[in-house]
């Protein structure tokens, strides 16, 4: 048994709300937020959640912390700096809807087109984001080994931190598989324990270019953005990881 990764979008925040661009470690959570993560901790009730990772931003924080505190976990939430949302350089904070235009055309190269050179203005391209979600995606596998290798004569194999090539989607031994159904709308230190089941609060950009390469996923996830606070599964089995739902993916495609 591999580790179970219940990742969700942070709960809304002011600088969505704001309609700004770019990463914003320090926009909080919205009263209409708080609330979302509070029912995002429902949804997790009964999924034996042992740890909780979110990125360093505060309302990736403030989310993982609302649902810990429901949960009962005395474990503190686990920061991982890797899965900060990808910035924007110079044009960081902006409304411009041009800027705005401008970073979805960009994390549309890398999702759908796989051009993971693109950059908004002299912010980060998508070789840089998602080498740095993949670590620490890897880091969360290395901290919940397997239990029981993958198959019975093969040992384990210890997850990649960086992909084989810019633009492959294989990154590790098997290949990522995107076999996808639909789920409801509704580096830190870490200590290992076996397998389980953990939570991951990241963000809708990083998170979607991170897993279409983890996972293989591509344009079959593209025009159906993370809804806030809606957890949705990525497995770790010992040789690959596994994304088998996307929130708002119909099942017939």
């Amino acid at each position: 048994m591999g580790v179970r990764v219940l990742c969700l979008r942070h709960a809304e925040s002011e600088n969505v709300v704001a309609r700004v661009a770019g990463a914003l470690p320090l926009a909080e959570l919205t009263p209409k937020g708080r609330a979302q993560a509070a029912e995002a901790a429902e949804c997790l009730l009964g999924e034996g959640v042992t740890r909780i990772y979110a990125s360093t931003a505060v309302r990736a924080r403030q989310t993982a912390e609302i649902i810990a505190q429901a949960l009962g976990l005395r474990e503190e939430v686990v920061e991982l700096p890797g899965l900060v949302e990808f910035g924007v350089g110079r044009l960081e904070g902006t409304a411009d809807p041009a800027v705005r235009a401008r970073t979805a055309g960009v994390l549309r190269s890398w999702v759908v087109e796989g051009r993971l050179g693109e950059a908004v203005a002299d912010g980060e391209d998508g070789h840089a984001v998602v080498a740095r979600v993949i670590a620490a995606f890897a880091s969360i596998a290395t901290a919940h080994p397997s239990t029981t290798p993958a198959h019975p004569s093969e040992p384990a194999t210890h997850p990649s931190t960086t992909p084989a090539h810019p633009s492959a989607t294989a990154i590790h031994a098997g290949e990522p598989t995107s076999d996808l159904t639909t789920t409801s709308a509704h580096p830190a230190q870490v200590v290992a324990c076996a397998g389980g089941t953990v939570v991951l609060v990241g963000h809708v950009g990083s998170l979607t270019a991170g897993l279409s390469v983890l996972c293989g996923l591509g344009e079959q996830v593209w025009g159906r953005p993370l809804p806030h606070a809606v957890p949705f599964p990525v497995e770790w089995d010992g040789r690959a990881w596994r994304c088998a739902s996307w929130p708002g993916l119909r099942q017939d495609r």
